[in-house]
């Protein structure tokens, strides 16, 4: 009788400074990169800065299966906006290797949770290129809704495309 294997253990937590390695390599890869604002080839450099000295108001999360980082997720808040502390904005990407197999999953749902069960924030914001159906389709199940669309917002791969403006408003 054959056991059933089971999905590997995904554990999300706060980033540490030697985590820039595996952030890196995420956003080396080709499908992460073409989801996100970020562009080829990134420093190490560049993300061990961004550990090292986060701005205020800035969460950044990790997602690992033993210890290997393969998702990352930041939540950027506006602590000194009097206007925007109710915000976060979300930035995620997921490597190549593991997307699909709920590493996203697992990121919405803790920044989800620190947004609202820690942060006190209402509302949550994020841009999605129109063409990234895997991820409009996750962040729809966590409640975000498109309230516009960014035309000619990005370059990317030779060409201008699209993105969505979403966002998920807490219920009181």
């Amino acid at each position: 009788m054959d056991t059933p294997v089971q999905p590997p253990l995904i554990k999300v937590r706060r980033t540490e400074p030697s985590d820039y390695v595996g952030v890196q390599r995420i956003f080396s890869m080709p499908r992460a990169v073409w989801g996100t604002l970020q562009i080829p080839y990134p420093s190490a450099e560049m993300w061990r800065k961004r550990f090292a000295e986060p701005p205020e108001g800035s969460y950044q999360l990790v997602a690992c299966v033993d210890e290997e980082v393969i998702g990352h997720i930041g939540l950027h808040t506006f602590p000194n906006h009097p206007r925007r502390r109710h915000v976060g904005q979300i930035g995620m990407a997921v490597r190549d290797d593991w997307q699909g197999k709920g590493v996203g999953t697992a990121l919405m749902q803790a920044v989800v949770e620190l947004a609202d069960k820690w942060l006190n924030l209402s509302r949550l914001e994020l841009d999605v290129f129109v063409d990234n159906e895997p991820a409009i389709r996750l962040y729809k199940r966590f409640g975000f809704q498109i309230e516009g669309t960014f035309v000619r917002f990005a370059f990317r791969d030779g060409e201008y495309v699209d993105t969505y403006a979403m966002a998920r408003l807490r219920v009181e």
